[in-house]
């Protein structure tokens, strides 16, 4: 790795090291709205990716009105606030962001809007004994929490809490939204599971873009490799691809995947690399990492983001799935 590279990355530990303390210390600053306040509702919840703005919606229901930051084929690691995503945050009745440092750049900010109102990480209710390490940050955690889905019902959790502390009259409503929402996580789940256990056993090797898989391959049986670090932040470099064409060839791993929110540059580089050597390996699809598909889209959801990355996953490397996934509603 470059020295600027290393040197960008303790400058980043260093900030996630104090990012959760300086929360804690801006909500109990005593600047915070008082809890008998007036509510307008809807209520306006700001939220940072549309993993998590899914979950906000699907538990606040017609009782908030959820705006995400981040859109499609945005890369949250590198993503900086703009003057219109601050004005918005200021206008908030309470934010939600993932944490985990996903956000690296946002922390500044957050720390500025949780002086004035509430500000939750979804991740904050997950035990840490079952956080991935990273080898990007010192003394962080791998973030790509949604990529298991039992551990993303966690996050289901915070939003309940926050939304029923901030707004009491509404607890009942967000309880019985968030279960409703919890049973098709639980679906999903088990269809993501039963998929994967068809992929023969030699074949459960996924190669993607960049570490974001962690937590999937932990849960449902693979091996993942990404060309890149966790963080998106620098490049792959040539080093790094010619390792990962020598395990492609000698474990003879038949696809490799691209991410919507990473250039494929890397993974045509290994493709190309692996023919040099006179093994074929295809591209077995383009899964989505940090940001979910097109907004309207059932892949615009975080169920159709999940379904569209298990069942193309499974396809791709012998396994048997339906083509267009869990309820015949992913786009051909």
């Amino acid at each position: 790795m470059a020295k600027s590279s290393q040197l960008l990355h303790l400058k980043v530990a260093a900030a996630a090291a104090a990012l959760a303390l300086l929360l804690v210390l801006a909500a109990c600053s005593g600047e915070q709205p008082e809890t008998d306040q007036t509510l307008t509702y809807p209520l306006s919840a700001v939220v940072t990716t549309g993993m998590v703005a899914d979950i906000v919606a699907e538990v606040g229901g017609e009782r908030t009105s959820v705006h995400a930051l981040m859109g499609a084929d945005v890369d949250p690691h590198l993503y900086r606030p703009t003057r219109s995503d601050v004005a918005r945050m200021q206008g908030a009745d309470i934010i939600f962001y993932n944490g985990l440092m996903l956000e690296g750049r946002m922390g500044d900010t957050l720390v500025q809007m949780a002086r004035t109102r509430p500000v939750f990480a979804v991740s904050e209710a997950v035990d840490e004994a079952v956080l991935l390490d990273t080898d990007d940050y010192e003394e962080s955690f791998d973030p790509h929490l949604w990529m298991d889905v039992s551990l993303w019902i966690h996050a289901v959790e915070v939003v309940v809490d926050a939304l029923s502390e901030f707004d009491p009259d509404g607890a009942s409503e967000y309880r019985a939204n968030a279960d409703a929402y919890i049973a098709q996580l639980e679906e999903l789940e088990t269809y993501v599971r039963e998929i994967m256990e068809t992929i023969p056993e030699n074949r459960r090797i996924l190669i993607t873009a960049h570490d974001a898989f962690g937590y999937f391959g932990e849960a449902y049986g693979v091996e993942v490799l990404g060309v890149q670090g966790m963080s998106t932040e620098s490049e792959a470099g040539l080093e790094d691809i010619n390792s990962l064409v020598n395990f492609i060839v000698e474990n003879d791993v038949r696809a490799v995947f691209a991410e919507s929110t990473v250039p494929d540059r890397a993974m045509m580089a290994i493709i190309e690399g692996a023919a040099a050597r006179g093994h074929r390996v295809e591209l077995g699809g383009e899964l989505f990492s940090d940001a979910m598909g097109a907004p309207g889209s059932y892949e615009g959801s975080y169920i159709g983001m999940i379904d569209h990355n298990a069942t193309t996953v499974a396809r791709a490397l012998g396994g048997t799935a339906p083509e267009r996934g869990l309820h015949g509603r992913l786009s051909r």
